[in-house]
């Protein structure tokens, strides 16, 4: 009399219980006709669980017990004999009625009625047809007319009972049902009926009662036993559900209701198998049964059978062709295969058919988003929040449809309106914390990512959320958890082994960096982030096998994307040390810039008003220049280790100083010298980016620095916003930025010749002598003193052998100039090379390379990093640093000047290339340590180890030169990039575009700054 029904308005599969889950269950009797059916085991009970398995997203199966069309059992009275036409009609009309032909019964029916319209039986025959007619309000008439022959025909009160609930007045329905009863209290129908009213009223304990009431006066009543079935279902009494369906097919085998209800048991449990049998076999027997069919389309659908299922609704459809659910459950299958076009006409078909489908709105939203009709999918999404005021999915797609729009306030309004009226619903908390990821609101992004966790704790996509959120903070073992977590839960998940991968690489285990980087390729190998990751991983330890093809192969991905106008899975920051062209590192750092101005413009702030462009000192203008320094590498970092008295030695006469930190203090000495020495230092890293633009504006900055460029805890968007009228770029990052909103790169004439400014997207202003600065007269003095500390046996090296040395990281290095150190090594036999494990995995291949090529192995030593002043001092137990022409030694290279210690040098093209050649030169002495080829490069590191004599007087020249030289004067440079900064503004005043510029050095007093930084402004 009642069936489950789905209501097939989502879309995911139920999952199988875990053994552990299964119930022990009480085995039924089964008939043996059944056993064919149900299998060996039907008798042994089912084993699961009394609730469906699965989670409240959008798509979700879900069962529901609703009535049928023919539920109510309506009894149109037998006749008794009868003499003459009235009786010949109405056996016509039982005939009829049996074999579903109710409008040839009610052509028999009218002609007794017209002959004798007081005869009762063929007045409950009539509303019966009508019931069956849809046309209850005939049917209750008919029945009123009887009851006005008879008033205690009881049939017609059931009868007329079952039209009002067909109608939506079940109370009406029960008090018909009850009159009924009380003047026949063996109509067992009528107690059947009346459990079904006291269902939809969800008064389920009154129903029981009567279905069992029913069952005492008739036991063979099947719809009596099916629909006490499904009230112990809805109880989540699962086995007495199962022996009521069981015991109605031991009665009646055919009784497709049962089949179709013992179906939904097993689907229930995730015993498809089962389900899909059972589900067939209703439909076989009752081949207009529109339930089943939508049923059995949602076990083929759970079992990857599109196509059948798609077949199962169409026959639904076919049964009942105002069934909007299956024509909702069909659109569905075609909007899954991409087939938007008969989505969009199905989904529209089945809100015909129900004005109220609330989720076919939402879903025909997402088809008509998809197909780009995208207002037309704000209109649905709005007709559904009409019905639904409080729709979650809806919410959440209108949220991601601004999202898509960069409105990203009115998108999390949206997510956060979801959020309110569910807490069941993991994407707009996943899709909120996108948003606070990237505003750098990194403590509500996690807070959001817990929570999707919290509501399904096997989502791999969350762990891999969350564990990207964490290693953007800094906490990368957290990170690396979540990642192993998610690849447990989903092995075959390609992004979580590639991001597992980068953690590791982060925390110094390179070697599993690489096994699941190549992981990730095995699972995807279209997978462009993991080659071009997997590439940088290998050079970090000098895995130079196919390393040509390696590269041919990331060059080509990097072109493909910027011709797609894809982000380049190469960082700028990996571009600057790889053998690429130069103009294609550019296009890289172009997509980049271009991100963050995407990542900058979701925080929908307006243009920001600058401060006038007034020269400094003049009338109206202000007293001093404020310039503010943007970093997060104010700490324990080479940046602050060469810039640490840079910000306290600025003139407070002339410039006013701004330091703005992107991290959190570190306690370090480095960052306390820093904060206690600028005029100004505030910690803005709890802040979103839109606020520290906000500062940095509200600051007044007329000139602002960006000191990370691409380097690790950028917030480029900051500088995108732009809150300064001024902006540039120094020393974090050693190549362009290609930026527009990036004004000047601060450099010199060496570094970047006026010949490459093709190559930077910024005008390139050209300090004196060298650009990179250092603090080493300041905070290193110690290390001028003629004896050094420490002793080659410390670190295992021979006190008899020439020892040439090379303390950049091993990413630097490439078979080039590795081959021209063996050659090296090889021509000066009593010799070896000094390296560092930076890092440990590289050790072994490069030992292994050496040997390969001719050298022996006690001519590679490595030693482990050193901190910072012991990696100065022990730099001059070695007598000659060959650099790494790929990538120079920066910091590194100024450390080993400041020891004492020559290099050579190779610059090539690019900024990171030509570093070292401009420190040598701003010692006075460079000219003997940079060179123009591998081959004169070669002969050099020979000729200077075989004329001690030579080497010693240009150690000499050096070490002399270190208390006077430019390099190392770090106050004449301040100087100098103040003059820089006042030609930039007075350019700015005097309304010209950023143009490139040299800095001239003027040799005047401290006393005469301001005249000369005026001269220099004109």
């Amino acid at each position: 009399m009642f069936s489950l029904q789905s209501d097939a308005r989502q879309h995911q599969p139920q999952l199988p219980p875990t053994p552990q889950q299964q119930q022990q269950l009480l085995p039924p009797v089964v008939p043996t006709q059944l056993q064919q059916l149900f299998g060996a085991n039907a008798s042994g009970g089912l084993g699961f669980l009394g609730a469906p398995i699965g989670s409240a997203d959008l798509d979700e199966v879900s069962f529901s017990l609703q009535l049928l069309d023919d539920s109510a059992d309506i009894k149109p009275l037998i006749a008794k004999p009868l003499e003459g036409d009235e009786d010949v009609h109405l056996a016509l009309a039982h005939q009829s009625y049996k074999a579903g032909d109710y409008n040839q019964a009610l052509e028999h029916c009218n002609a007794i009625y017209r002959k004798n319209p007081k005869r009762t039986d063929n007045l409950l025959l009539l509303g019966a047809i009508y019931y069956q007619l849809h046309d209850f309000d005939m049917c209750i008439a008919k029945n009123q007319e009887a009851l006005a022959i008879d008033p205690h025909f009881a049939e017609c009160y059931g009868n007329m009972a079952n039209a009002w609930k067909e109608k939506g007045n079940i109370d009406l329905a029960i008090r018909c049902y009850l009159i009924a009863i009380e003047l026949r209290p063996n109509f067992s129908d009528a107690w059947s009926n009346l459990a079904s009213a006291y269902t939809r009223k969800g008064r389920l304990n009154e129903a029981a009662q009567c279905c069992r009431q029913a069952l005492a006066l008739n036991p063979r009543l099947v719809d009596a036993h099916s629909n006490l079935g499904n009230l112990m279902k809805a109880q989540g009494l699962v086995q007495e559900a199962y022996n009521c369906y069981v015991e109605a097919l031991r009665i009646r085998p055919s009784f497709a209701i049962a089949w179709s209800n013992l179906a939904g048991l097993f689907m229930e449990a995730g015993d498809l198998n089962r389900a899909l049998t059972y589900y067939k076999e209703a439909v076989k027997l009752k081949p207009t049964f529109a339930d089943a069919y939508l049923n059995l389309g949602n076990v083929y659908k759970a079992l990857g059978m599109r196509q059948e299922a798609i077949i199962c609704y169409q026959h639904a459809i076919q049964a009942r062709t105002d069934y909007a659910t299956a024509y909702g459950n069909l659109a569905s299958m075609y909007y899954e295969q991409g087939q938007l076009d008969l989505a969009i006409l199905h989904y529209r078909q089945a809100i015909n058919y129900d004005s109220a489908y609330v989720e076919a709105f939402n879903n025909l939203g997402n088809a008509l988003k998809d197909a780009g009709r995208v207002d037309e999918a704000i209109s649905c999404y709005q007709s559904c929040l009409a019905l639904q005021r409080n729709h979650p999915q809806a919410l959440t797609n209108l949220g991601n449809i601004h999202m898509e729009w960069n409105m990203m306030s009115v998108a999390a309004s949206y997510y956060k309106a979801a959020i309110s009226v569910t807490s069941g619903l993991s994407a707009p908390f996943n899709n909120l914390a996108a948003i606070y990821k990237q505003q750098g609101n990194y403590v509500e992004a996690v807070a959001c990512y817990n929570e999707v966790l919290r509501i399904d704790p096997l989502a791999a996509d969350g762990l891999v959320n969350r564990g990207n959120t964490f290693k953007e903070i800094g906490r990368v073992s957290e990170a690396i958890q979540d990642y192993i977590r998610a690849v447990t839960i989903r092995p075959t998940m390609a992004e979580a082994h590639a991001n597992l991968a980068s953690a590791y690489k982060d925390t110094a285990h390179v070697e599993a960096a690489i096994k699941s980087y190549k992981q990730a390729l095995l699972l995807r190998p279209d997978f462009p982030e993991a080659t071009c990751n997997l590439l940088h991983t290998l050079q970090c330890v000098c895995d130079w096998d196919d390393r040509a093809s390696r590269f041919a192969e990331v060059e080509g991905i990097i072109r493909k994307q910027i011709k797609m106008l894809v982000l380049p899975s190469v960082q700028p920051f990996h571009a600057i040390a790889y053998p690429i062209d130069p103009i294609l590192a550019l296009e890289i750092s172009r997509k980049y810039a271009t991100h963050c101005s995407l990542i900058a413009s979701r925080y929908g702030l307006p243009a920001f008003r600058h401060p006038l462009p007034i020269p400094v000192k003049a009338e109206g203008g202000r007293r001093r220049l404020r310039v503010g320094y943007v970093s997060s590498d104010f700490g324990n970092h080479p940046l602050s280790h060469l810039m640490g008295s840079v910000f306290g030695m600025h003139s407070r006469e002339n410039v006013e100083v701004f330091c703005y930190a992107l991290s959190q203090n570190d306690g370090s000495k480095w960052r306390q010298r820093i904060q206690s020495e600028a005029e100004h230092f505030v910690d803005v890293s709890s802040m979103s980016s839109d606020v520290v633009a906000r500062m940095i504006n509200e600051d007044k900055i007329q000139i602002l620095i960006n000191l990370n460029g691409y380097t690790k805890g950028a917030r480029n968007e900051i500088f995108a916003m732009q809150p300064a009228p001024i902006q540039v770029s120094y020393m974090g990052f050693p190549g362009t930025t290609g930026a527009t909103y990036i004004d000047y790169l601060v450099t010199d004439e060496f570094v970047s010749p006026t010949r490459f400014s093709h190559i930077y997207s910024e005008k390139l202003v050209h300090l004196p002598h060298c650009y990179f600065v250092n603090d080493y007269k300041q905070q290193n003095r110690d290390v001028l003193g003629p004896v050094c500390q420490h002793k080659r046996a410390d670190y295992g090296l021979p006190e008899d052998k020439f020892i040439f040395a090379c303390f950049n990281q091993l990413y630097k290095m490439d078979p080039d100039i590795f081959n021209t150190w063996c050659n090296i090594l090889k021509r000066v036999p009593n010799s070896a090379l000094w390296l560092l494990r930076f890092p440990a995995a590289g050790e072994m291949r490069l030992r292994a390379y050496a040997a390969a090529r001719g050298v022996r192995p006690d001519q590679i030593i490595f030693t482990d990093v050193a901190m910072k002043d012991e990696h100065i001092r022990r730099s001059a137990l070695a007598d000659l640093f060959l650099d790494t022409p790929l990538c120079n030694g920066h910091t590194t290279g100024t450390d080993i000047l400041w020891a004492g210690l020559p290099m050579i040098t190779l610059p090539l093209e690019k900024m990171a290339t030509r570093v070292a050649g401009s420190l040598c030169l701003a010692t006075g002495v460079g000219e003997e340590m940079v060179v123009s080829s591998l081959k004169e490069y070669e002969e050099k590191a020979v000729a200077l180890a075989e004329n001690p004599a030579n080497l010693q007087a240009l150690t000499n020249k050096l070490k002399a030169a270190r208390m006077t030289c430019p390099l190392f004067d770090t106050a004449r440079w301040v100087h100098n990039l103040e003059r820089a900064y006042f030609k930039m503004w007075n350019l700015y005043c005097s309304g010209r575009h950023p143009q490139p510029f040299k800095v001239t050095e003027h040799d005047m007093p401290n006393s005469h700054m301001t005249d000369s930084l005026r001269e220099e402004a004109l």
